[in-house]
């Protein structure tokens, strides 16, 4: 550990060193005034595109798709492939950019449908598009989106990669209803790109939350916006009422660990549309207050499922209102089915609650499917967790949006139909030497098949990686918080890999 410290230590020096011996880049033929200054001068000090040999940027100057390959194996932080092999026939294996294209062909990011490459051309927006999707790793989404409405009038093929790039707020149109596919990228065109990329991806300031629901196994709750405690669960005698959901002492536990670490409590209570009726918001926001003023809660998050009617929309909306009135500066957060392929639950109102609630937390939904053998039962798989949040960014600021995280895993079996297992019982699944463990790309998913209770499963959880790809996700749509349900159940690598 010494000598890594040493090391980390001896290269922040070198670093150091380097920062002050060289000098920031410029670029003598841009104006104060000039629309992308900031974002290619901020472009060039972090070493994603160069002046050109005159000190000039080159305003206008087109980018070829030889040079866009190379920013992009710049920004990403890909190794060129050295020596590099002739993979097309237009680039020779000595060009001085052939170990980037090998590279990003590695990455994905373009593919070898032809045996030419074509370098030396000018990269069109719907080259670049489409580059820039690939490069993310979202070349699904492309196929997803193309069975949606189109964007741009004047786009006839790779219609989803140009509808994921927009959707993602990397690339705009040249008018409210064009995009100009075929027009080249200019070198600033291409800074402006990069930057929008790098300020959602290294820029964001992210944040995470959770939920509790016993005191078994707390993970330290330092660095969380807030903590939900589900002392409480909706209930239903003619009116709505609350009833316990923790042992007391769970509960005591739970908020010394919140207070300790000196995070804000709030009263999570979660429930139906059994238990919640049509007329009676006013007495389910007097009962929450109540509760909240007498155990001192610094806010509430309210959990209701199930809603699917315009009537229990607009009663949930209404008791959000009375809850917002009532808890004055108190925290409010609200969660909420997202909408699902192929249509949208009409049971909430995404645009009134954003407004309302501190935060709305979409919980997204987990389908199964058999795929041979295989039961495919992906938590918050990451093409539903998109179009989610797509369907989100003209409805709900992105500031108030969260993403709920399951944090337990979901075993099938013969016999087995999705039983919940802590990250306890993962990790002890994981560790016998039968077990095989596996990473779904599509879903964004992680899975094991071995044994649990001596019968054979398979198991699906989120581990470390499925988070940094819903984090990418989020920060790419601005939307920069996790909420993690189960936090005492929760599988230890999943957490070290919050954001």
């Amino acid at each position: 550990m010494k000598r890594l410290v040493q090391r980390i230590l001896s290269c922040a020096l070198c670093c150091a060193m380097l920062l002050c011996t060289i000098p920031a880049a410029s670029a003598a033929d841009l104006s104060d005034d000039f629309w992308a200054r900031e974002d290619i001068q901020r472009c060039m000090d972090l070493g994603y595109i160069y002046p050109e040999s005159d000190g000039s940027f080159g305003v206008g100057k087109e980018v070829t798709r030889a040079e866009c390959v190379v920013l992009l194996c710049r920004f990403f932080g890909w190794k060129s492939t050295v020596p590099a092999n002739q993979i097309f026939e237009d680039v020779p294996s000595d060009a001085w950019y052939a170990g980037e294209i090998e590279t990003a062909l590695q990455q994905g990011a373009i593919a070898a449908i032809s045996s030419t490459f074509r370098p030396d051309e000018s990269i069109t927006r719907e080259d670049m598009a489409v580059m820039l999707v690939r490069a993310l790793g979202y070349g699904a989404f492309a196929g997803l989106t193309q069975q949606f409405r189109k964007t741009f009038s004047d786009v006839k093929s790779n219609t989803g990669y140009i509808s994921v790039v927009y959707g993602l707020g990397l690339m705009d149109g040249t008018t409210a209803s064009t995009f100009s596919p075929e027009s080249p990228v200019t070198r600033e065109q291409a800074a402006v790109i990069l930057m929008r990329m790098h300020k959602k991806l290294r820029e964001a300031t992210p944040s995470h939350s959770g939920i509790i629901s016993s005191a078994k196994s707390l993970p330290d709750l330092s660095g969380f916006e807030a903590v939900a405690i589900s002392a409480s669960r909706l209930a239903y005698n003619g009116l709505p009422q609350l009833t316990p959901n923790m042992e007391d002492a769970e509960v005591a536990r739970a908020r010394e660990a919140a207070k300790f670490a000196g995070t804000p409590q709030l009263l999570h209570v979660a429930g139906g549309a059994y238990q919640f009726r049509e007329g009676n918001a006013a007495d389910l926001a007097a009962v929450l207050l109540e509760a909240v003023e007498a155990d001192d809660y610094d806010g509430v998050f309210l959990e209701i499922s199930g809603l699917t009617s315009t009537p229990q929309r607009n009663e949930l909306t209404t008791a959000a209102e009375l809850l917002r009135e009532g808890l004055g500066t108190k925290i409010l957060y609200i969660a909420a089915e997202a909408p699902t392929l192929p249509g949208e639950l009409p049971g909430y109102d995404y645009a009134a609650l954003g407004e309302i609630a501190d935060r709305l937390v979409l919980t997204i939904e987990s389908p199964v499917e058999t795929i041979g053998d295989l039961t495919a039962a992906p938590l918050e798989p990451l093409e539903e967790t998109y179009y989610s949040l797509s369907q989100m960014r003209d409805l709900v600021d992105a500031d108030k949006l969260s993403l709920m995280i399951t944090s337990t895993g979901s075993a099938w079996g013969e016999g087995i139909h999705g039983e919940t297992l802590t990250g306890e019982e993962i990790e002890s699944i994981l560790a016998d030497r039968y077990t095989h463990s596996f990473y779904s790309s599509r879903y964004a998913c992680a899975y094991l098949e071995g044994e649990w209770l001596d019968t054979p499963v398979t198991v699906w959880y989120l581990n470390g990686q499925a988070i940094e790809e819903r984090t990418q996700l989020g920060r790419l749509f601005n939307v920069e918080q996790l909420c993690v349900r189960e936090l005492d159940q929760a599988l230890p690598e999943l957490l070290e890999s919050l954001p």
